[in-house]
């Protein structure tokens, strides 16, 4: 899809040329780059964008000074996409924490389609690390649009179904929107809202935006104003006196307050940013510390009991003692996995391996329907060891059609059973779904609960979209483990890298707090808590019924094998909303735990909080909501759709909004038939749930009655490389069975009127 986009904007570009700006131009029109510099990644957005979808190239003109344009035959199949120049930029970013809100107002303007014409516009919203789309608002002169969420029970009401194309993910951090039929020359108004997080690295928090807009969104008309404003807000919680260490724009310091920082920066500017918005504060601590911040619940939340988040950080580990590692990588070597996937994955392992100490240890099982191990026992990882373990990775084994998950990782918890005096953890990769799933949790709850001081911890990383992530992440809770995805193939080394170096990075392991063994009225949204990793702060999020404990205190162990005891000193929590930085965690914690227990009223519950915090569930679909505008007369009650020149009126809402359902935009509970199939992530035979799940209840009993080892998506393929003759044959067979069919139906039926 993002190579699709990609392309369509590179027409759009040329198509862009065609249009005469008048002499007073403030840029050149827009150039595709030269043949040998070209990019996917150069034409997708680097900043919020808009375009006009172009099918006929005929109504491709400047809405202002008409030219004469040559005379264009055809349509365009798939359309171009004009990137639309912008008028105005503002961006407001509120920093909690690890957390950031972001929200980005902005006025762009359809100058590439005549007056008299209309084009559908095309949204597309990057977002940073972990971003999760909550919002967009578009204010057009006659017409309003917004997202929604509303539950799955209510969307099945709903009639009106967007394309795939019209909202969806172009790539996991990059969500599109597309608003119809919008006239030439109409000036958008737009707020985008997302949520992301920092990045974290040495005691320091990295905040980055995509804010870098390309050249050709710069009005080309001189006289423009052009301002862009950036509202920078930092709250760090439990942390207190911020210094900031790097800015990508020249900001002001508006206030301070401790752990409170305002900036600001405003200006006209000849051309828009062309940077990402990046600032960078310290935390950094000697040791490890931590806090917790308390808080009331509002009045519109529907639980009223109070929220708490505690925050632990890894502070300083020069010069101290690290855990001995024993790790076994569990990889999954079906053939879904070939290609990039298993290259992408050979190569992150061979730089865990590298990270690795010489007293560590390590072993390698590879899995399809069969399992392969590099070597019976564990391994110390010296170079020698780890050079022959590349060289076995690199070897072509059996790939299998079945995957086969439980067997390997059970004999990789058995190999770490015996590993006293280390922190034995198992890396689970792979990019399928297998029916036994809960069995595998069930398997992994036992064994932690009869095992020792220093269970296996299993992390886990699920590529594409056809494994179930939920599972996973359930998985990885269960054992204390991190959990991490990888839905775009671009993006499998250096997901890897991460959760290979967090998991490879612990520094406090059994964390346990004191206060929720002897308090029953607590809840915490993680069943178990992860360990803590030097790469990243760990925060642990929950609710209290009745009154909070005055004091807490965490404990865990240390790298050398020691008892640490750590004074977490209790704040009540101001100017942040707790509700609001805990929302995206406890719906993904949630959803696992509803998912391994089956439980409805955890699967309600994340619905609720879904609707109320803005963020997308399995349990909720997003929607647009189309409200049209009526003109009011001032001096009467009298409501009339067409405005009359220099008449007093103003601009109210229609009462009944359109709705128009989008696609799923979550990454579902796995797909066991893709995975039976062995199609790769990111293949161009993927199917949409929607259109998956009803082409198996109408294929189900045709395909068991022609051919019993037939499946639907046999006949989809089959249908699809038919030639045209041969399908208008088939569709008039079909007819005529069917007529046939319905004449014998009618007459046992209605005997009588034979």
């Amino acid at each position: 899809m993002a190579e699709d986009f990609a392309r369509a904007v590179e027409d759009g570009l040329k198509l862009g040329k065609r249009i005469y700006m008048g002499k007073d131009r403030a840029v050149q029109p827009p150039k595709p780059l030269p043949l040998m510099e070209r990019s996917m990644h150069f034409y997708l957005p680097s900043a919020p964008m808009v375009y006009a979808v172009i099918s006929d190239p005929r109504i491709v003109d400047n809405p202002d000074i008409p030219s004469y344009q040559p005379h264009v035959h055809g349509r365009l199949d798939p359309p171009a996409l004009i990137p639309l120049q912008m008028n105005g930029v503002n961006l407001d970013v509120d920093c909690y924490g690890d957390s950031a809100f972001v929200q980005v107002s902005g006025m762009w303007r359809v100058h590439c389609v005549m007056r008299s014409r209309s084009c559908d516009c095309r949204i597309a919203v990057p977002m940073g690390d972990e971003g999760s789309i909550l919002g967009v608002e578009i204010d057009l002169p006659t017409k309003s649009y917004s997202t929604e969420l509303i539950g799955v029970e209510e969307s099945k009401g709903i009639q009106n179904i967007a394309r795939p194309e019209d909202g969806q993910f172009l790539k996991p951090h990059i969500f599109t929107l597309t608003i119809p039929k919008i006239d030439g020359g109409t000036y958008i108004s737009m707020k985008l809202h997302w949520s992301q997080k920092l990045s974290y690295n040495d005691g320091k928090f990295t905040l980055t935006v995509p804010f870098n807009f390309p050249e050709f969104v710069t009005p080309a008309i001189r006289q423009i104003p052009k301002k862009e404003r950036i509202q920078l807000n930092v709250n760090s919680g439990i942390a207190s006196g911020i210094v900031y260490q790097a800015v990508s724009h020249p900001f002001q310091e508006s206030k301070r307050n401790g752990g409170h920082i305002g900036l600001l920066y405003e200006a006209n500017v000849m051309t828009w940013s062309h940077t990402d918005l990046s600032f960078s504060y310290g935390v950094s601590s000697g040791n490890i510390f931590g806090g917790a911040l308390l808080q009331s619940p509002s009045l519109y939340d529907i639980d009223q009991r109070d929220m708490f988040c505690i925050c632990l950080f890894p502070g300083s580990q020069q010069g101290k003692k690290v855990f001995r590692k024993e790790v076994i990588f569990v990889v999954d070597i079906s053939s879904s996995m070939r290609g990039r996937s298993l290259e992408s994955t050979k190569n992150a392992i061979n730089t865990a391996l590298s990270k690795l100490s010489p007293e560590d240890s390590f072993n390698i099982i590879a899995f399809s329907d069969e399992t392969f191990l590099y070597c019976t026992s564990m391994v110390l990882a010296s170079e020698e060891s780890i050079e022959k373990a590349s060289e076995w990775m690199s070897k072509e084994h059996s790939e299998g059609n079945g995957t086969n998950m439980l067997i390997p990782l059970q004999k990789a918890v058995e190999m770490l059973s015996s590993t006293p005096g280390s922190i034995p953890m198992v890396f689970l990769v792979t990019d399928g779904t297998v029916e036994d799933e809960r069995k595998i949790c069930e398997w992994m709850d036992k064994r932690m609960k009869n095992g020792g001081s220093l269970c296996p911890r299993i992390h886990t990383l699920g590529i594409g979209k056809f494994c179930n992530h939920h599972f996973l992440r359930m998985l990885a809770m269960l054992s204390r483990g991190e959990y991490g995805a990888a839905c775009d193939l671009d993006t499998i080394d250096s997901q890897m890298q991460k959760l290979f170096s967090k998991g490879l990075s612990t520094v406090l392991a059994n964390i346990t707090i004191d206060a929720f063994d002897d308090h029953e009225q607590i809840e915490v949204y993680s069943s178990c808590i992860p360990d803590l990793s030097s790469e990243s702060p760990l925060t642990i999020c929950g609710r209290c019924q009745g009154s909070f404990p005055d004091t807490l205190k965490a404990k865990g162990i240390l790298g050398d094998l020691s008892h640490v005891i750590i004074d977490l000193k209790i704040e009540k929590a101001m100017n942040i909303s707790l509700d609001k930085i805990s929302a995206r965690q406890q719906i993904d914690l949630l959803t696992a735990q509803a998912w391994f227990s089956e439980n409805k009223q955890l699967e309600e519950k994340v619905a609720k909080l879904s609707l109320r915090t803005c963020n997308i569930s399995e349990y909720t679909r997003m929607i647009l909501l189309e409200k049209g505008k009526i003109e009011r007369d001032t001096d009467t009650t009298e409501a009339r759709k067409v405005p009359k020149k220099g008449d007093a009126c103003k601009l109210l809402d229609s009462a009944e909004p359109k709705k128009i359902l989008l696609q799923i935009l979550t990454v579902g509970f796995g797909d066991l038939l893709a995975t039976a199939e062995n199609i790769c992530p990111g293949s161009e035979e993927e199917i949409l749930p929607e259109v998956a799940e009803m082409l198996n209840k109408a294929t189900s009993n045709c395909c068991g009655r022609l051919c019993r080892h037939c499946c639907c998506l046999c006949c989809i393929r089959c249908c699809s490389k038919m030639s045209n003759q041969c399908s208008i044959l088939l569709t008039q067979l079909c007819g005529a069975v069917a007529c046939v069919g319905c004449s014998q139906l009618c007459a046992l039926c209605c005997p009588q009127e034979g």
